[in-house]
């Protein structure tokens, strides 16, 4: 396909007609097949075959903004409210998602960011002390946790994942929700000096609230 014999579209051959043609059993041809589709590189259609699949870009979905910026590059008044920024000690759980020792300092914030007086995101995150050691004590009305992290922290890597879910009932009174509106939530970690230094959930009014991205493909 690479070489340039198969297009987009084309029909790739069967496995009967692998085995045939490479003399492989029918297990190799079968896990060739399998691997290649969940590679991307093929699409397979009941009672049709296996095709190559049309190429799709590779590069970074969503982009790390600071969305106090994002708002206000869209002309509208940016607002924090912050329900609560507590310095705590890890429990099993949470030393188990940054991989510390239980009763290891962490920070823990709940934000509500409004965009135009609604509430667009609610940020729920937890930080690592002593990667951010002034975290708890910094007005997140005025500067938002991202701006802070990412000057006291610089940004490593990031981990991002983005799904649709039903709200509790805390989420559905934060966000102002409609019965029945879903949310979009995205979970993302980040790491600072080989160590992750954030957890964050930031969850988004399903109604309120669309990710978008743009590519250029280089020739």
């Amino acid at each position: 396909m690479r070489d340039g014999h198969l297009k987009p579209g084309d029909r790739v051959p069967s496995e009967a007609e692998l085995v045939e043609q490479f003399d492989v059993s029918r297990m190799t041809a079968n896990r060739a097949l399998r691997e290649l589709q969940a590679a991307g590189v093929l699409v397979r259609r009941a009672g049709s075959g296996s095709f190559v699949a049309d190429p799709k870009p590779i590069g970074q979905m969503i982009e790390i903004r600071n969305i106090a910026e994002e708002i206000r590059d869209r002309g509208h008044v940016y607002r924090a409210r912050v329900v609560q920024n507590d310095e705590i000690r890890a429990n099993a759980e949470t030393a188990a998602l940054f991989q510390v020792p239980v009763g290891t300092r962490l920070f823990h914030s709940i934000i509500v960011h409004h965009e135009a007086e609604f509430p667009i995101q609610l940020e729920e995150r937890f930080v690592l002390a002593s990667a951010a050691p002034d975290y708890g004590k910094i007005d997140f009305t005025q500067m938002t946790p991202n701006e802070y992290l990412t000057r006291t922290a610089p940004l490593e890597r990031v981990e991002h994942r983005v799904r649709a879910e039903v709200p509790d009932a805390q989420t559905h009174s934060m966000l102002g929700l409609s019965n029945g509106e879903p949310v979009l939530r995205m979970t993302r970690r980040t790491w600072s000096h080989s160590r992750l230094v954030s957890h964050a959930w930031l969850t988004h009014p399903g109604s309120r609230f669309e990710l978008s991205a743009a590519f250029s493909i280089d020739d």
